[in-house]
């Protein structure tokens, strides 16, 4: 059984009796452990379904199934509490608390968390230890270069462990050294078993997943698995 199935997906904003459409009937499925990059322009419709994917939207119609289970019935705050436990987001703007530190960010989606707040220390060391920022743990987060900002950002996704990691152009705001250690991190966490959803405008860094489905005027045009795909080392990228 597929970990995702979505099917006739579409989504329409209104705004003072305006309609825009900007997903038709999109149709795909995503197994468990895979890592999948949804590549599109700007204005595509490609964050927007990531959006739906991660439960931060709900589409129009169609249907979207997670682990077999339809989520188009769910309550807000039914999904909020499936978007807690298996989901984690990265965002290109690291959406980071300035005035706090980095094992504080970290912690953030554990103040929704049903377990003991004791466990939450080892929880928080192990999600910096992944993207090896221990050493940064005390250090306010506006002390921290971009590159270490987003991997802030990628162990406050972990933290929970969650089934699925969605990246939103986590490398936009990068330069070229920092976003291939931020590849590194995502194919690493895939290696390990962790599903990962990409959203790039850039087929460079596309093809750093398996996968890449392309999205125009919100029409799934192409998906395809990918041939010479890029594997990101320290400071280098080898294809495969």
């Amino acid at each position: 059984m597929p970990l995702i199935t979505v099917k006739d997906l579409c989504k329409t904003y209104e705004s003072e009796d305006v309609k825009t459409s900007v997903l038709h009937d999109v149709s795909f499925s995503v197994g468990k452990g895979e890592f999948l990059a949804i590549m599109g322009p700007s204005g595509s419709g490609k964050s927007t379904l990531m959006h739906i994917l991660g439960l931060l939207e709900r589409a129009n119609c169609g249907e979207y199934l997670l682990d077999g289970r339809s989520v188009t019935e769910l309550t807000d705050n039914e999904l909020a509490v499936l978007r807690n436990k298996r989901i984690g987001f990265v965002f290109q703007a690291f959406n980071l608390l300035p005035k706090t530190t980095v094992e504080e960010n970290v912690e953030l989606p554990l103040l929704y968390d049903d377990d003991p707040t004791e466990r939450n220390g080892k929880r928080i060391a192990a999600a910096l230890a992944a993207v090896d920022m221990t050493h940064r743990a005390k250090y306010f987060s506006g002390q921290l270069s971009g590159g270490e900002k987003q991997r802030v950002a990628i162990a406050r996704a972990l933290v929970n462990d969650p089934d699925i990691i969605f990246a939103d152009e986590p490398t936009g705001n990068l330069d070229s050294k920092s976003g291939l250690q931020v590849m590194r991190i995502l194919q690493s966490l895939n290696d390990s078993g962790h599903t990962v959803i990409l959203v790039t405008h850039e087929t460079i860094t596309a093809e750093h997943a398996k996968r890449i489905i392309r999205v125009v005027d919100g029409h799934i045009v192409s998906d395809e698995p990918v041939v010479n795909r890029r594997i990101a080392g320290d400071g280098e990228v080898t294809l495969k």
